[in-house]
């Protein structure tokens, strides 16, 4: 199989965890959802090297899933993207914390919060422009976004602390804190 259409097939298994009928009906987001794909997520608070590792991992659960092996160490090689990361921070908040069959799979709830967030909400494709959202997730990774984390991952309303200098698990923590 050629890299290309490696490269492709992991690009569209990661956004399905995202990406369905639940969360983006009537309107398509990939080309910003390409766009966060092609930005390396960098961090300043050394903890967050985590959600790299984590983005990175998903590597591993797509080559396990897809049978690919060892082959996909030589095609996914480039540092962990702000989407790889977002989309493990999610399955891994849903998995490992919010889990309830209940409710059903919220992975796509909490990273569309986070794109909210963000301020990108409204780039669809019909309305993306590769500036502005390339500025709004410079201000993330260099934590140049509010106090209560809006223009980050996560809002908090009544935020006590200042979000721009705690690591982005602790800001979920405290995000899944508020809105529960």
């Amino acid at each position: 199989m050629g890299r290309d259409k490696i490269i492709n097939e992991y690009f569209e298994w990661i956004c399905k965890w995202v990406c369905d009928c639940k969360y983006s009906k009537r309107v398509s987001y990939r080309k910003l959802l390409m766009c966060l794909h092609n930005i390396e997520f960098t961090y300043l608070i050394p903890e967050d090297v985590n959600r790299a590792i984590d983005g990175c991992n998903l590597r591993q659960r797509f080559s396990d899933e897809k049978g690919y092996g060892c082959l996909l160490y030589d095609v996914l090689d480039n540092p962990c993207s702000v989407l790889e990361m977002m989309i493990a921070l999610c399955i891994r908040l849903e998995e490992q914390i919010m889990d309830d069959p209940d409710i059903g799979n919220r992975t796509g709830q909490w990273f569309w919060d986070m794109i909210v967030s963000l301020g990108v909400n409204s780039m669809t494709d019909s309305r993306f422009d590769k500036d502005f959202v390339m500025k709004r997730i410079q201000c993330f990774l260099n934590r140049d976004y509010q106090k209560n984390g809006a223009g980050g991952l996560f809002t908090i309303k009544n935020c006590r602390q200042d979000l721009r200098k705690v690591e982005i698990w602790y800001q979920m923590c405290w995000y899944l804190d508020s809105v529960l």
